[in-house]
């Protein structure tokens, strides 16, 4: 056997001289020998084979049946030799045997046909021909430019590393001020050829620079030289790059670890970087490089690609369409006290005045009436226990005031704030039997409004702000603590019918409803329709919740669309130090925090959530100074009227009047105790025209108990 025959030949051929004997021995000697299943089940594999190689859409048919034949036919020679007597007449069986074996070594069916691209076998090439001289391919000259001693250089490396991409370079620029950055002008060797395949990596290895250093860059067409794809421009910048990791510009920081596809803010860039030194503030103004995103913004992530103290109380982000704008102050902007002077709280034409400001110093207004709606403001305040809620009614009640406007406060436990507020207001009681009273009496009032006359024609009309020929003045009812108060078991059921009601019809007859508590939900006192219409007809203020989670809450169960709401921290704190090494150290962490009382988020007329500092009202000092000298009272047909229907009276009573809120009870002929209704004052309320006077009242209420 020849050395040059492929091993696969040998071993094929090998095969059919050993299994020719079995073959032709086999059948005869064991015609139940397993070696003869095997030779039938591999012959009946090559007929499925070959019918599977018959089908239309198999291509190389021919090829792929030659290739099983010798498991069919060796199949159907042992079938053969099974049947014959012996090894049949004349040796038929070895003859068939080694007719197949002989066929094998001449034909080979298998290791011929089994490859594409067959290499024949060296023992049937051709005799060797002398190889052909190696042909020089001439690499195409470039002519002396008359290039600097740079260009020279560069051309020198890329040469050496073999003109990656097949491309040529023309000119090699130096950067100013670099040592060893400069770009480089390619085009491809061949004219009117791309330079396609030229990676960052195979430039850095031609200049011994890591591939992050190489920047690729396409050619536009200039004046005097060409342009397109068959040019490029490559930026190698490993000393800029090396300056820039360690000394950033603010762009290439924000570019680098803030606008990046895993950065704070991906996808935007820096317009603009300033410092304000006299306010203690830095201002990172951004925008989106696609005009069609909208600011994804993860303020944690921001603070440490800057290199700023993540902390809540003196970074905050303000988004503007495609542009944010990242403040970040040396102290708590909100820490500091806005005082509330008459100036700032008097109202405007359109009844706006100053209630706070925010981070970047800027005035927020809210409204006493809705100068657009032609129609009063109801109010929503919502906070817990020492947030800041009495306080804003402080600034809002004499914001009304200043604008010649009534005003009641009710709440649901006495406290000094309000008893000092008192003094200021038409009207103040501090428990659930006052409130339900002033709603009572305030839900009258749309009766007696609605027919009252205006001198200038005579008829009745609905309220306008700032008319002059209106004949009553706007009346604000506060009810502090609402939800407790709605939920009290003698009193609740009236104060929340006559709330509900007061908010959908109160608007019409000069009435605002002032609502505040812990909660805006069903569930704690306020109904849907409630909620809707004081969303709709105020600026809701969301002060502190307990919890930045519910904060944010809150509201966005104010606002229809639910914008980004910014946190309202338990405290504002300045981050000192590391707390690692503090806890290293077994050091106590510093209690430098200051309460974020005042603080609130205020929903303004566009949906949008605003973080400010309420004006600060001191209640230790005279508040005379913000409200008017006068205080505001109804007219006297307004009280003549809600006497008429026993509403009007001293509210601090301590126990409801007989048939002020329920039927009175009389007694039948036997003594047994009925109920009979009585109207009184309809939708006002009803009243007894047995009692004339509180003794009265009070011997009706002894009667009843037997007191």
């Amino acid at each position: 056997m020849s050395t040059s025959t492929p091993r696969s030949v040998v071993l094929e051929r090998l095969a059919y001289t050993l299994t020719a004997p079995v073959l032709a021995v086999a059948p005869n000697l064991y015609p139940d020998s397993p070696v003869n299943t095997v030779v039938q089940l591999a012959g009946a594999a090559g007929i499925g084979g070959m019918l599977l190689a018959a089908r239309p859409e198999t291509t190389g048919a021919g090829r792929k049946i030659l290739r099983w034949s010798p498991l069919v036919l060796a199949a159907a020679i042992d079938t053969a030799a099974g049947h014959t007597t012996g090894f049949g007449p004349y040796g038929l069986d070895g003859l068939l045997a080694a007719a197949w074996a002989a066929a094998g070594w001449m034909v080979m069916p298998f290791s011929r046909h089994t490859r594409r691209s067959h290499r024949p076998a060296l023992a049937a090439a051709p005799a060797p021909q002398p190889a052909p001289a190696e042909t020089v391919v001439e690499e195409p000259v470039i002519p002396d430019d008359g290039a600097d001693l740079l260009t020279r250089s560069a051309r020198l490396m890329w040469e050496r590393a073999g003109n990656p991409a097949r491309t040529h370079i023309v000119t090699a620029t130096p950067h100013p001020g670099a040592q060893h950055d400069l770009t480089l002008l390619l085009r491809a060797s061949e004219p009117g050829r791309p330079i396609t395949g030229l990676t960052e990596a195979a430039v850095g290895a031609a200049f011994a620079i890591p591939e992050t250093d190489v920047t690729c860059a396409p050619v536009a067409r200039q004046h005097g030289r060409q342009g397109g794809p068959g040019w490029l421009e490559v930026h190698l910048t490993p000393d800029a790059n090396a300056r820039r990791r360690k000394t950033p510009t603010p762009q290439e920081r924000w570019t680098d670890r803030v606008g990046s596809p895993k950065g704070g803010a991906p996808g935007s860039e820096l317009v603009h970087h300033t410092r304000d030194q006299e306010r203690g503030v830095t201002f990172y103004r951004a925008k989106m490089t696609d005009p069609t995103e909208t600011p994804r913004i993860d303020l944690a992530k921001v603070c440490r690609g800057l290199g700023l103290p993540e902390d809540d109380s003196c970074v905050f982000v303000l988004i503007d369409g495609t542009e944010f704008l990242i403040s970040v102050f040396d102290s708590p902007p909100l820490s500091q006290i806005f005082k509330a002077t008459r100036e700032l709280l008097t109202p405007d034409a359109k009844g706006m005045y100053v209630c706070g400001f925010t981070i970047t110093g800027q005035p927020v207004k809210t409204m006493v009436y809705q100068h657009d709606k032609n129609a009063p403001a109801h109010g929503l305040t919502l906070g817990v226990s020492r947030s800041g809620k009495t306080q804003f009614f402080a600034i809002h009640m004499a914001a009304q005031s200043l604008d010649g406007e009534v005003v009641w406060l009710g709440t649901v436990r006495k406290d000094e704030k309000t008893s000092v507020l008192g003094r200021y207001i038409d009207r103040q009681g501090s428990n659930a039997l006052w409130m339900a009273r002033s709603l009572r009496a305030a839900r009258a009032l749309c009766e007696i409004r609605a027919e009252m006359p205006w001198a200038y024609d005579g008829q009745p009309h609905d309220y306008k702000p700032g008319d002059p020929r209106c004949p009553y003045r706007q009346l604000n009812v506060f009810a502090d603590e609402f939800m407790t108060a709605a939920q009290d078991a003698t009193f609740g059921e009236f104060i929340q019918t006559d709330g509900d009601d007061l908010t959908v019809t109160g608007l019409k007859y000069g009435i605002g409803f002032n609502p505040a508590g812990q909660s805006p939900f069903a569930h704690n006192g306020f109904s849907t329709e409630m909620k809707d219409n004081l969303r709709q007809n105020s600026r809701p203020v969301i002060f502190n919740m307990g919890s930045p989670a519910a904060t944010r809450k809150a509201a966005e169960g104010t606002m229809e669309n639910a914008y980004d709401v910014p946190t309202i921290p338990a405290r504002y704190s300045r981050t000192e130090g590391s707390a690692i090494e503090r806890a290293m150290r077994g050091e106590a962490d510093p209690e430098n925090g200051v309460s974020t009382g005042g603080v609130a988020v205020i929903v303004l007329d566009n949906g949008r959530a605003v973080l400010m500092r309420s004006l600060y009202a001191d209640f230790d000092t005279d508040l005379s100074a913000l409200f008017p000298d006068e205080v505001n009272r109804l007219t006297d047909h307004e009280v003549a009227e809600l006497t008429k229907r026993g509403l009007w009276f001293d509210w601090n009573e301590p126990e409801p009047r007989p048939g002020e809120f329920w039927p009175e009870p009389d007694e039948d002929e036997d003594g047994e105790g009925r109920s009979r209704r009585r109207s009184g004052g309809g939708k006002g309320g009803g009243r007894s025209e047995q009692v004339a006077s509180p003794r009265q009242a009070l011997e009706a209420i002894r009667s009843l108990t037997d007191a």
